[in-house]
């Protein structure tokens, strides 16, 4: 299998790196000053799973085209920021061929409409990924501790077993650092995780302090149960009610006394970058809204993520 991964930050330089460090036929999609990093120092992972530094193929942009003309890719991993969905989909695009399938492991769900769109709805797959990982200040890829895995499957149900997802399951089966699942139910699984996601970012943004901190204050551990609910309320109203062992699973995450959990956005929020807002938390109290559902919990971390969008966009107004 021939893939192109689009980036080589912290998601798709860990698991790119982790299927090229196995053998597998992978190539960076990357900017100038990235390819002539890798050129020099190779890719760097610095994780408690293990270390590593090798060489690694890496194309930009201009000479894509030409590459993947004569020598097609079958897969594209795209692992970027949603926000930066429209961009990705522009780079990847000399790469998608007839045969080719694309592998989204964004957040959120809004990005498979526009996927579609470009590709075609069969072309891609279904795909989540769970990791903190980042790209350091001397371009390594830095695995934070956490357990990485990939899930992927097929959105329409009557392909499921195909040959592709077949064949990105053995080559995942190959690689250390990450577990790969191959999932017959992707579309749950992805709506598992949306309506986790959707009330972690919605708390941790919202109250600025981990799960732990939240807890441990006066009327936290309700705030935190209120808030699921909505979530858990809004996948019902799609069809894509989460199973009870999901739902208690992650209940305990979003309620765990001590816990330094936060999500990413948080991060990108305090560090003052662009945050997935629109796809997370927007995009989960647009569902629950369209359905007639009270959320008073989504629309007040909401309101507080386009409030601090507005000051980063226009920092000098009032």
């Amino acid at each position: 299998m021939r893939i192109l991964v689009l980036g080589a930050g912290g998601t798709g330089g860990y698991f790119g790196g982790r299927l090229a460090q196995a053998g597998v036929d992978v190539t960076f999609l990357v900017r100038a000053p990235r390819a002539a990093q890798l050129a020099r120092d190779g890719l760097r992972i610095r994780s408690a799973l293990g270390d590593a530094q090798f060489p690694v193929a890496h194309v930009t942009a201009d000479a894509l085209p030409a590459l993947a003309a004569r020598d097609p890719f079958d897969l594209v991993l795209l692992s970027c920021k949603a926000y930066d969905l429209d961009s990705s989909i522009d780079a990847i695009a000399p790469a998608v061929g007839p045969s080719t399938a694309v592998l989204p492991i964004l957040n959120g769900l809004p990005h498979y409409a526009a996927l579609d769109a470009r590709f075609g709805a069969d072309a891609v797959l279904g795909g989540l990924c769970f990791i903190s990982a980042m790209k350091g200040g001397d371009g390594e890829v830095v695995h934070l501790p956490s357990p990485p895995s990939i899930t992927f499957g097929e959105r329409d149900a009557s392909r499921n077993g195909s040959a592709r997802t077949r064949a990105i399951e053995a080559v995942c089966a190959g690689a250390p650092g990450f577990d790969a699942v191959r999932s017959d139910t992707f579309m749950q699984a992805a709506w598992n995780k949306f309506a986790f996601l959707a009330a972690l970012a919605a708390a941790t943004c919202l109250m600025r302090a981990s799960i732990g901190r939240i807890v441990a204050t006066d009327g936290g551990t309700a705030f935190l149960v209120s808030l699921h609910e909505e979530c858990l309320a809004v996948a019902r109203a799609e069809g894509q009610a989460i199973p009870a062992e999901a739902a208690a699973q992650a209940r305990s995450l979003l309620t765990r006394a001590g816990s330094t959990v936060t999500a990413s956005m948080l991060r990108d929020l305090e560090s003052g970058q662009e945050v997935e807002a629109a796809q997370i938390v927007g995009d989960m109290r647009a569902r629950g809204h369209a359905a007639g559902l009270a959320l008073p919990h989504l629309d007040a971390a909401w309101v507080h993520l386009q409030a601090y969008r507005s000051r980063r966009d226009t920092p000098d107004t009032p």
